[in-house]
């Protein structure tokens, strides 16, 4: 399973494959990371500093975190869309067919890549698809490398 978890300012990446318990979000800040909470994260509860520190903790890389930028990703029309204001600066492209969804074409703009705005996309859109209990499948070799 894979989930993305956002604030304003951050974005904290979660993938159960990778997580092997050590619990140190949870100790670490306990505000944002409660297990017998759902959505286990709830990045509002705590600072954003605080947050990042538990999250650069974690042994595993089951956690990972990134600075938005001002950036917002919204899923729509079969695409998960990052916005700069009303600029589109990246999105990430799938078909539902019969197998599941297909990730076939991620892009971000030149002047925003370094920013884990792709990584962002593609989140997006797993999480969409695991959501809706539907299959992933990713033809597109950059949303393949993401969710390794």
């Amino acid at each position: 399973m894979h989930r993305l978890y956002e604030t304003e300012d951050i974005s904290v990446f979660w993938d159960s494959d990778k997580c092997r318990h050590a619990k140190k979000c949870v100790t670490g800040c306990p505000e944002a990371f409660d297990i017998q909470r759902k959505p286990w994260i709830q990045l509002d509860k705590a600072e954003t500093a605080k947050v990042w520190k538990a999250v650069s903790n974690c042994p595993s890389g089951a956690l990972t975190c990134v600075f938005n930028h001002g950036i917002i990703v919204k899923l729509e029309d079969n695409r998960s869309v990052a916005y700069d204001g009303d600029r589109i600066i990246g999105e990430c492209d799938f078909e539902v067919t019969a197998d599941g969804w297909n990730i076939y074409h991620t892009e971000v703009d030149d002047h925003y890549r370094g920013k884990s705005i792709a990584r962002r996309l593609v989140y997006a859109v797993v999480q969409a698809a695991e959501h809706d209990k539907a299959n992933v499948i990713m033809t597109c070799s950059y949303a393949g490398k993401v969710m390794e």
